[in-house]
């Protein structure tokens, strides 16, 4: 009698399957998103220990200048670091795309071994490259050139980051460069178009939900990111997700940071509701 309901009614099967999923969220996502909001709304005594007190003061300690200055710090780092990884992704995601069979499977690999090693390996791997010893430098010096100090500077952060998180810009434009249809950009050549109006006109605009999804898949995560600014950037260069862990950590404050998270949270969901829009626009 089930079985003959659950064909009737496929949806209920669906949901079923989803329970698990469903559950998961719930426990990991969910609840730790609404602690930390029930958090942000108390305050803290002499030893660090929240205390229920409803308050809106770690709001009100959000519009200071110093963290509005590293939230604007933040946001610019996390942008430099989307705009690089869209300008390197694109051309390697179209090109992994368009090629054939064993070619493209090997390509792809290339771009998914970096996920094999550790996080923290790979970014000790760059100290070791950037430092004032370092092969960067050697490299220069082989090549009669001045050496060059960038290890604890924005710009070791922002090559860390681009490193990190490249391929999360590439896999999903390289989604929609496979679904594109060829045949589409061969008429508009035949046409006589010229290469940049191919471009713009059709590559770009059919493969607009790529280049979204990696957007929000590289700069939601990049301007929250603190294990990177710590390791390259020595500490010396402040972004809010060091703020964060700095605050549920050694400030032991964890109302003031549980606020600075649902700020952080709440730029995610509006950077992703105004990138939705505007692929629902365009499609």
């Amino acid at each position: 009698m089930i079985s003959v309901q659950l064909r009737r009614r496929p949806d209920i099967l669906a949901w079923i399957c989803m329970l698990p999923m469903v559950a998961w969220l719930a426990a990991f996502v969910v609840a730790p998103c609404l602690i930390m909001l029930v958090y942000s709304f108390c305050t803290r005594d002499e030893l660090g220990q929240v205390v229920f007190n409803f308050t809106i003061e770690n709001y009100q300690r959000l519009s200071a200048a110093i963290y509005l200055k590293i939230l604007w710090r933040s946001a610019v780092i996390a942008g430099i670091t989307t705009v690089i990884c869209l300008v390197i992704g694109f051309p390697a995601a179209w090109f992994i795309g368009t090629c054939r069979g064993k070619k493209r499977d090997r390509l792809l690999l290339l771009v998914m071994i970096p996920f094999w090693t550790s996080f923290l390996i790979r970014a000790y791997a760059w100290i070791t490259i950037l430092k004032g010893e370092g092969l960067l430098n050697a490299l220069l010096a082989l090549t009669h050139l001045s050496p060059i100090n960038i290890l604890y500077t924005p710009t070791a952060v922002v090559i860390g980051m681009v490193y990190a998180y490249l391929p999360f810009m590439i896999l999903p434009i390289y989604a929609s460069v496979e679904k594109l249809d060829e045949s589409l950009v061969e008429a508009a050549m035949d046409l006589g178009a010229r290469p940049f109006d191919v471009f713009r006109k059709i590559i770009i605009p059919l493969t607009k939900p790529g280049i979204f999804g990696g957007i929000l898949l590289v700069f939601v995560p990049a301007i929250g990111m603190f294990a990177i600014q710590d390791l390259l950037g020595g500490a010396r260069v402040p972004m809010i997700g060091s703020v964060i862990q700095n605050q549920f950590g050694q400030a032991r404050d964890m109302p003031f940071g549980a606020a600075l998270g649902v700020m952080l949270m709440a730029l995610f969901i509006l950077a992703f509701c105004i990138l939705g829009r505007r692929d629902d626009r365009t499609a």
